[in-house]
């Protein structure tokens, strides 16, 4: 089913079929990781030492995130923490994320990790909480292009996916919260979250 015609749809059984096309989407080799991230618990997350977070962020969430052609890129500058003995630096950033007001969606994009652009950063958000962040990419950007009469429709169109700036990320996670919103009143759940309608648009790439 067309993005656009599921997007629109009151019957819950297609939007819990697009969600499972995204494990399906998922290569063999990915899906222990993709299962680890999706049961993440945030607690234990919380509770790392220094030297836990940087290897959890450098050897689960980066090889999560990143494509293998991407990820010796993004982690030449993530690594310059443990090269430079910065891992206190790093250890406060997790305390920013665990502390700032979960409504607030640009005060998270804004905590910076060395190597996450917008797109890095909402998708470490998703992970941890889920009920309030998606992951934002250029597939979700051209996911939600594809939908007729969207009132960020015009927004969407002037955004660059391939480098994507906070202001765009909030606006992309706002249509992610309103949409599981939407969902979880008219079916009367909690289920609908914004992480599942970002898993739902990035299996509706092009």
């Amino acid at each position: 089913m067309h993005i656009n015609e599921f997007w629109y749809s009151t019957n819950q059984k297609d939007w819990l079929n697009a969600l499972d096309n995204y494990w399906a989407s998922i290569g063999e080799n990915n899906i222990q990781l993709e299962q680890e991230m999706d049961n993440l618990e945030p607690n234990n997350v919380q509770n790392m030492n220094q030297q836990e977070w940087y290897n959890f962020l450098l050897n689960k969430y980066f090889r999560w995130k990143y494509q293998p052609n991407r990820y010796a890129t993004t982690t030449k500058y993530f690594k310059k923490y443990q090269e430079e003995n910065r891992l206190n630096e790093l250890y406060d950033i997790k305390n920013q994320i665990f502390a700032f007001d979960k409504e607030n969606i640009m005060l998270g994009l804004k905590i910076k990790i060395e190597g996450m652009g917008v797109p890095g950063r909402s998708g470490l958000l998703s992970l941890l909480f889920p009920n309030y962040f998606g992951t934002v990419d250029q597939f979700v950007v051209k996911a939600l292009r594809n939908i007729e009469d969207l009132p960020e429709k015009e927004q969407l169109l002037r955004m660059k996916p391939e480098k994507l700036e906070i202001d765009d990320g909030v606006i992309l996670i706002k249509i992610m919260r309103q949409k599981s919103i939407e969902l979880n009143n008219m079916f009367g759940t909690n289920f609908w979250t914004p992480r599942k309608i970002d898993m739902i648009l990035w299996s509706c790439r092009d």
